[in-house]
């Protein structure tokens, strides 16, 4: 089972480090500035800030300042903020780890009794300010899942796996995996994120193109709620009215606990092969997966980057002579050095299905002046899909801030739309006569449009205060692009509390008032998880 050193004030495990290659250093000199370190807030600083808790005595609570602490924030760039600078808000008045269903229900009856506001914690992942503490006199208790981590049931012949709820994906994986099966469920934070994290914000793998989103492999469970408990049979399909399953899926914990999943498996595939294929320009390259994606080839994932990211990729990818003789092969096929962008393109499941659709996928690429470069550049992907998070702790460690958002438009606005949305962040700092580094990709590509996954960085300032400051200006830019874009405010990360600002604007007032009345129907006294996509 997972057992790694959870870094208290960045990504992942602390003896884990990403290196950044020296020619990437160079570039991000050249197109942001040399950065601005500031020095990290010390934990002994932050133990003493911890107050008294307002949470009666309870034998599963605890109230420790560390653990408080460590269950104060997730990880998005206010909670990074916070952390690395002193500035974070709240803290819960105690934390809980119910090892059963008893010892939940019993959690959740005291919670109610004294009205204390309950977080669900996972994995404590979330980019978008899920785990963000409200304000106010009501105590805040911190209810982790990751003891309810226990494969409960298999059911190879309907192909149906029931987990708890707080299983990370490591765990989950190392539970199917001996039996012949695989979830396939790959986000980027897979390593630390949780099965009920995964369905309550509604998340997107990396190879969802062959396994399904989880609104796709989520086939029920059960949910404790302050009304009681809800359970959602796992039919195959159903015509008995709107399916429920979907009022807990993208819930964001504001309905209650869910306890149990039920999830949708595959037999472990025969093949799973990524390739590299660059392309000499953006146009060709968007045309060219449009293409795949409403051809119904079956690929497992297709990840296309813009001009930028593609160069960025390759000074991240360090090798600077294997880089050279690959830009040098390009030239001779008539990939220029600017202007090309690489794509990833994943082929999961049967042999001989695998080498039918690579063979007539590549067919179309190469109408669209596509050239493949083998699978040396999908195996270092493979290799290192879940380590880019760590870069997050080595740029800021050099003065550097970095952030995501994610959007998905149909095919006619993906071009405007990811030019808007990067414009808007360039010149999104020009008060402060900053620059902004960034950079795009398709990371989700389906027949009728694609997801946008947007990446910046940005110098850090003196102060916690201005580097907030700075980052609301770009992410209110990028955010308002999106909404006159016609996109959605999140294809993957969920809303939260950042994105809950932009939310009327995709679901209308009607529908917002409807989720309001909605969640007061299972939490009338609003207790769990106030404030997080929209407000009580």
């Amino acid at each position: 089972m997972t057992n790694n050193k959870w870094r208290w004030n960045g990504w992942g495990d602390e003896a884990i480090r990403m290196d950044l290659p020296p020619q990437a250093g160079r570039l991000l000199k050249e197109l942001v500035g040399i950065g601005n370190p500031a020095a990290d807030y010390p934990l002994e600083k932050f133990l003493t800030r911890v107050p008294g808790t307002r949470i009666p005595r309870h034998p599963l609570i605890t109230t420790d300042p560390r653990e408080r602490i460590d269950h104060s924030h997730g990880q998005s760039l206010p909670d990074w903020v916070g952390m690395r600078m002193g500035a974070t808000g709240g803290f819960p008045d105690g934390v809980a780890r119910p090892s059963d269903m008893e010892a939940l229900r019993d959690l959740l009856a005291f919670a109610a009794e004294h009205k204390i506001i309950v977080i669900p914690y996972g994995g404590g992942t979330s980019v978008v300010g899920h785990l963000r503490i409200p304000e106010g006199d009501r105590p805040v208790l911190s209810l982790s899942l990751r003891c309810l981590n226990r494969l409960l049931d298999l059911d190879p012949k309907s192909l149906l796996a029931t987990f708890e709820a707080g299983v990370l994906g490591p765990d989950l994986e190392a539970q199917l995996r001996p039996k012949g099966f695989t979830l396939g469920h790959y986000p980027q934070s897979f390593e630390y994120a949780s099965l009920g994290g995964w369905v309550v914000t509604r998340s997107s793998g990396q190879q969802s193109s062959h396994y399904g989103r989880i609104e796709d492999l989520f086939a029920g469970g059960e949910i404790i709620t302050p009304k009681g408990s809800m359970y959602f049979p796992p039919f195959p399909a159903s015509a008995a009215g709107p399916d429920l399953r979907h009022i807990l899926m993208g819930s964001e914990g504001r309905m209650g606990v869910l306890t149990k999943a039920v999830m949708r498996v595959s037999p472990l595939p025969q093949k799973d092969d990524v390739y590299g294929v660059f392309f000499p320009s953006w146009e060709d390259a968007a045309d060219a997966v449009r293409s795949i994606g409403g051809s119904h080839l079956p690929f497992s994932m297709i990840r296309l980057s813009n001009p930028l990211e593609t160069m960025t990729n390759l000074a991240l990818a360090g090798h600077e002579k294997q880089i050279a003789l690959l830009r040098h092969y390009l030239r001779l096929r008539n990939i220029p050095d600017e202007g090309a962008c690489m794509c990833l393109i994943g082929f999961t499941g049967l042999r001989r299905l695998v080498k039918i659709s690579r063979e007539e996928t590549f067919s179309v690429f190469r109408k669209y002046k596509g050239v493949s470069v083998g699978k040396m550049m999908g195996e270092a992907w493979k290799k290192n899909r879940f380590r880019a998070p760590y870069l997050r702790n080595t740029l800021w460690d050099q003065g550097y801030a970095v952030d995501t958002l994610e959007t998905a438009v149909t095919w006619d606005k993906v071009t405007s739309t990811m030019q808007s949305v990067e414009d808007a962040i360039r010149k999104g700092l020009g008060p402060w006569n900053e620059k902004v580094h960034v950079f795009t990709h398709l990371s989700h590509v389906y027949s009728t449009g694609s997801s946008l996954y947007t990446s910046y960085v940005f110098r850090l300032a003196d102060t916690a205060e201005e580097t907030l400051a700075r980052w609301n200006a770009l992410k209110d830019a990028a955010s308002s692009a999106i909404v006159r874009a016609g996109g959605t405010i999140s294809h993957q990360h969920g809303v939260g509390t950042d994105h809950a600002p932009y939310l009327a604007a995709e679901k209308g007032e009607m529908g917002t008032d409807a989720l309001r009345q909605f969640f007061a129907h299972f939490d009338p006294d609003g207790r769990m998880n106030p404030g997080k996509l929209i407000k009580n």
